[in-house]
């Protein structure tokens, strides 16, 4: 089953110039995800990258059906055993000792730059998984809109599924 989406590049800057008539966007359109390794060891910082794959392929495919935030909060809430089941299956495989904790909350978050799209620093609704004791680097990225999923597998492969991409790609 082949499901990337992809709105990192062109997708981010549309976006950003289309949406928002310059680079800024409110925190409150947003919903994120962010993914905090065990430790900053390269096995730990691998493994994140392998949970955020395995979370992400997951995702896709419901995310992509969202019209607006509060349907992506929704689906994701009502996936959060599915999402920790997931998570912890792929910390079973890679055989690590530790666990993930997934939990759906607001979480103060840093600004974060998409291309040309400028997330300020503020509080956002937010997809946590903590693995182990969440003592290493994060991965951050938008639920949504989806603007930074790409499948890592197959990154040459781009779908563009978000709508908001579609009804810019539409305008053009």
């Amino acid at each position: 089953m082949k499901y990337i989406l992809a709105v990192l590049g062109v997708g981010a800057i549309c976006l950003g110039i289309f949406c928002f008539g310059g680079n800024k966007a409110p925190e409150n359109d947003y919903m994120r995800i962010h993914v905090v390794a065990n430790s900053n060891s390269n096995f730990d910082t691998n493994i994140k990258y392998v949970v955020k794959d395995a979370v992400v392929e997951f995702l896709i495919p419901y995310l992509s059906e969202a019209q607006n935030k509060q349907q992506a909060m929704k689906i994701i809430s009502e996936k959060v055993e599915q999402i920790s089941l997931i998570a912890n299956a792929a910390l079973q495989k890679e055989g690590v000792s530790y666990s993930a904790e997934v939990v759906l909350d607001k979480e103060q978050v840093p600004t974060r730059v998409y291309g040309n799209l400028v997330l300020d620093e503020g509080i956002y609704d937010c997809l946590q998984i903590n693995l182990g004791q969440a003592n290493g680097d994060n991965w951050w990225c938008v639920v949504f809109p989806a603007v930074c999923f790409v499948d890592s597998q197959n990154p040459e492969n781009i779908e563009y599924v978000s709508k908001i991409w579609e009804i810019i790609n539409s305008a053009l």
